[in-house]
């Protein structure tokens, strides 16, 4: 028989869990991480309308995808991958970044799908699922650490240099600044070891004797806080 058992603990884990998969999913596949030096927006099509077409914007590159704007725009960035393939990712630093980076993200999203469950079944093969998934936080955040770590070192790649400009170098931004998809991975990073942490407790939260009285009164929907 299943026993549906929340906690303020075990909920908390499972929100935290889902939001900082999707956090660092999203932070991945943006292309604000690094934010260029402006440049001039000389579009013939508003040259003849105001002055507004000679403010400069900024171009923006991410791991894999990047957003500028083109003469034959309007309005608007243009923003999409620059590399058709893999071994077209501006520098093999960003190429390890990316592995690292899918690898700790698919481990959490699969985390996230799992702890959705965990308010029916806290246990498979008699040992504890928030345990596990804590583990497997664990080693999703030390690949995004990895993650992180190795992408200013590809800073001196060519392709960072159309952006940042020659004074750009592995770990110094030269013309560049960082976007919000770094720090929004670096956070996912760090909240997902407080996942890791708040597993056990919520371990501990739904393996409490007082849940395993109302176990015994023949309850099905616990509900504790």
């Amino acid at each position: 028989m299943c026993h549906v058992i929340v906690t303020c603990r075990s909920m908390l884990w499972t929100l935290l869990s889902i939001v900082v998969a999707f956090a660092e999913l999203i932070a991945f596949m943006s292309s604000d991480w690094l934010v260029g030096r402006p440049k001039a927006n000389s579009s013939p099509v508003l040259a003849n309308r105001s002055n507004t077409w000679r403010d400069p914007y900024h171009p923006k590159l991410g791991i894999y995808s990047r957003c500028i704007k083109l003469p034959t725009l309007k309005r608007g960035n243009l923003c999409g991958p620059y590399a058709d393939s893999f071994n077209e990712i501006a520098s093999g630093f960003w190429q390890a970044t990316a592995i690292f980076l899918a690898t700790g993200i698919l481990i959490l999203c699969a985390v996230a799908f799992v702890s959705v469950f965990t308010m029916c079944v806290q246990s498979i093969l008699k040992k504890s699922i928030f345990n596990i998934c804590g583990l497997l936080q664990g080693i999703a955040g030390l690949f995004l650490i990895l993650g992180l770590i190795l992408y200013p070192a590809g800073w001196g790649a060519q392709k960072v240099m159309d952006y940042c400009g020659p004074d750009v170098s592995p770990y110094q931004l030269g013309a560049c600044s960082l976007g919000w998809a770094f720090y929004t991975a670096v956070g996912g990073t760090v909240l997902t070891f407080l996942c890791a942490v708040l597993s056990a407790q919520a371990e501990i939260a739904t393996s409490s004797d007082k849940v395993q009285e109302e176990i015994e009164e023949g309850k099905n929907l616990i509900c504790l806080l």
